[in-house]
């Protein structure tokens, strides 16, 4: 369920949900931009639906109208942009750790952008083990000094960058054993990367440009 995404998109997504899965969708898209009222019009219609796979709603919105859904619905309730790039990057990122002969618990992992990927992302990774991530947003690295911080990302510095490191994306990046990129084009050129630690892994996830 989509609030104004792009039809062919939702369409193709559940085409890929039939041909992988075996499981049966149709995409709604919603012409509704309050998160609280999103969330009434989808509990609503939770006896037609096995599970919810929400899609396209923006931060911190996608935040509210998900735990609103959970919390009043007894069904399975995804949201797309959140978990669904949270699981493709750590099953990617557990991968790449068997090349390069490093753990997830001694990885500095650095995540330029803070919106719904970002963070679902970096909750992902902690909870399988990483301890030390540093995430990026416009202004820079968010960290618990910030007096900028909207409650989603007060509530995310308490989590990441253990060692309150300020500064932009340029500035945290050296050392990184890890970047992971779901923010804007263009971020980073070959220079930043050669900045990193031994055998980096690079993951330039900002569609339809990439970080770097």
């Amino acid at each position: 369920l989509g609030a104004m995404a792009s039809k062919p998109v939702m369409e193709g997504k559940a085409v890929l949900f039939k041909k992988f899965a075996n499981i049966d969708c149709f995409d709604i898209e919603v012409n509704e931009s309050d998160p609280e009222k999103l969330a009434e019009i989808v509990c609503a219609l939770e006896p037609t639906f096995g599970a919810i796979n929400l899609e396209d709603i923006k931060a911190p919105d996608c935040f509210i109208v998900e735990q609103l859904c959970r919390e009043k619905m007894n069904i399975p309730v995804f949201h797309d942009d959140q978990h669904g790039t949270a699981v493709v990057t750590l099953a990617a990122l557990e991968n790449s750790l068997k090349i390069v002969g490093k753990k997830m618990a001694d990885l500095r992992v650095v995540i330029a952008g803070a919106g719904a990927a970002g963070v679902a992302i970096a909750k992902m990774l902690i909870t399988a083990g990483a301890t030390n991530i540093i995430a990026t947003d416009t202004k820079g690295a968010i960290h618990k000094g910030r007096t900028d911080l909207n409650e989603v990302k007060q509530r995310f510095a308490e989590i990441t960058n253990p060692e309150g490191i300020s500064g932009s994306l340029g500035d945290v990046l050296p050392g990184a054993d890890v970047f992971i990129g779901v923010s804007a084009p263009d971020l980073l050129d070959a220079d930043d990367l050669r900045k990193t630690a031994t055998d980096p892994i690079v993951f330039a996830m900002s569609n339809p440009n990439p970080e770097i």
